[in-house]
């Protein structure tokens, strides 16, 4: 499931008339005790002959030996262990040796002090002091020398040490010290074999969608394939499994929601309110019914699964070991026709970018998740793919067009027409001038079709309207949609440049304020 996994096995068992024990296991230690199910399957309409009077999980705790790794133990961790050994009894070395330099200092201290002794009383002795200093410094030096190698070794095994602990932690995890097995009690009636279906949940197991989108040579399809990244760290490895992903979440049922009060009150609008109409200028973005499912606010956290529990299967039997890296896992993959489009929106981004629409025909719903974006000149980039339904028309980004850019300018004016008290209105006058060129100047290069937006503020009052000045726009949008998205289809040539004007007027009343 998404946050966690319900492990089942199945097997044959040979049982005796009466009553018995078996034992399943190992199995990993933080199998949920409460979520344990066993039962034995018989055939329709048939009595299985047996029961499970009782299952439990039973705990064991085996600590690691220390000492010598054991027989089983690889070689990475004999390594470890070896460097260990090698680090400590360097230490030791280099403690005896400072403890030899220390009293090697103090004999040098305590010839200077006879020698500032006997100088002051006036008996002094030059050969006798050279000889001793000569004797001191010949204990001194060779110590020196072995401890300043001895501390670069140190250092060098602590670097080696240091590498093969992270090389170990990455190819493999440590011994456990706790185990557990599945100790079921059943009855027979009789002598024979059954088939014993034993299931628990564990924690420390989930799974995201993944996809890879490639885009046809002619860019008259497109192939999706839908893979699955699955972690586990349960401390067991999942050989050889059948394996099921559902996007439930058992730990949602059990938190009732939060209750808060909702308030209304009703009071009379005031002259002031009544004489005039508050407005203000607001972003939304545009959405189907697929991305409003995965992204709004009642999206279920993690995957975007449209508010319902969606189930997928991989066809064929997978192998997921424990421990901290993912795991891709292929599950579908279809191709469908597409319909490819380069298209700019020069409010958002001055670049031209391939957009390919197609049709969910993989026979079930897309979940939210990253795709990997591959064109003919191989991986361009990474991008996200929104909920799709069955049968759902969906977008895919394929990156840009470095052949095209687009510059944008605004102007605005505002001017305020009628006559006071009366029919004054006041008009904002949006100016959008759009510069679209093609780069490229090969010569004999085929006209290329770029598809360019740009939006139009939609009113929800009727005090204020907006009209486009279809004298002033040139060229005239070859539609503008119920959202106010006005857009260009445009041909340009190898080195071609067009430009576009819009002009819209944004009329409001005199009662209106906050525009």
């Amino acid at each position: 499931m998404e946050d966690r996994a319900q492990v089942e096995r199945t097997g044959e068992v040979e049982l005796t008339a009466g009553v018995g024990r078996l034992r399943i296991g190992p199995v990993t230690p933080l199998t949920v005790d409460r979520s344990l199910r066993a039962d034995f399957a018989a055939p329709e309409g048939a009595d299985a002959g047996a029961r499970v009077v009782d299952a439990r999980v039973v705990r064991r705790y085996t600590p690691v030996p220390p000492g010598e790794p054991g027989r089983d133990a690889s070689e990475l961790r004999r390594e470890v262990h070896a460097l260990e050994r090698e680090s400590a009894e360097a230490k030791l070395l280099r403690q005896r040796l400072e403890a030899a330099l220390e009293v090697v200092g103090q004999a040098r201290d305590d010839l200077y002090r006879d020698i500032r002794q006997g100088a002051g009383g006036g008996d002094a002795d030059p050969e006798r002091w050279a000889d001793r200093l000569d004797r001191v410094e010949s204990e001194a030096e060779p110590r020196i020398a072995e401890l300043l190698k001895l501390r670069r070794r140190l250092h060098d095994i602590g670097e080696e040490l240091r590498e093969t602990r992270e090389a170990l932690k990455a190819a493999e995890s440590e011994p456990q010290q706790l185990t557990a097995y599945l100790d079921l009690v059943v009855e027979a009636e009789r002598d024979g074999a059954a088939e014993l279906h034993v299931s628990a949940l564990v924690p420390c197991a989930l799974w995201r969608p993944a996809y890879r989108a490639t885009l046809a040579d002619d860019r008259a399809a497109v192939h999706l394939e839908t893979d699955a990244f699955v972690w586990q760290q349960t401390g067991e490895d999942w050989t050889g499994v059948r394996l099921t992903l559902s996007t439930a979440r058992p730990t949602l049922a059990a938190t009732p929601p939060e209750l808060a009060d909702d308030v209304l009150t009703l009071r009379d609008r005031s002259a002031e309110e009544r004489r005039t109409v508050e407005v203000d200028l607001r972003e939304e973005e545009i959405r189907d019914v697929g991305a409003a499912a995965a992204g709004g606010p009642a999206a279920l956290p993690g995957i975007g699964d449209g508010g319902d529990v969606r189930v997928l299967r991989a066809p064929h039997p997978v192998t997921v070991p424990s421990g901290n890296r993912p795991h891709r896992v292929h599950l579908t993959a279809f191709t469908a026709p597409c319909e490819v489009e380069n298209t700019c929106a020069p409010e958002l981004s001055p670049l031209v970018v391939t957009v390919a629409r197609l049709a969910n025909t993989s026979g079930h719903v897309l979940l939210a998740g990253p795709v990997d974006l591959v064109r003919g000149s191989g991986f361009v980039g990474r991008g996200r793919l929104e909920f799709a339904g069955a049968g759902e028309e969906f977008t895919v980004p394929f990156g840009s067009e470095d052949t095209f850019r687009v510059v944008r300018h605004t102007e605005e004016s505002r001017d305020t027409t009628g006559l006071a008290a009366i029919n004054q209105r006041t008009v904002v006058t949006r100016r959008v001038r759009l510069f679209v060129s093609r780069l490229d100047a090969t010569a004999g290069a085929p006209e290329r079709t770029i598809t360019v937006r740009e939006r139009v503020p939609v009113s929800e009052v009727s005090a204020v309207e907006v009209a486009l000045r279809g004298s002033e726009c040139r060229p005239a949008p070859d539609g503008v949609d119920s959202e106010g998205v006005a857009r260009y289809t445009l041909g340009l040539g190898p080195g071609e440049r067009r430009e576009i004007e819009l002009v819209y007027d944004i009329t409001a009343a005199s009662s209106v304020t906050g525009l």
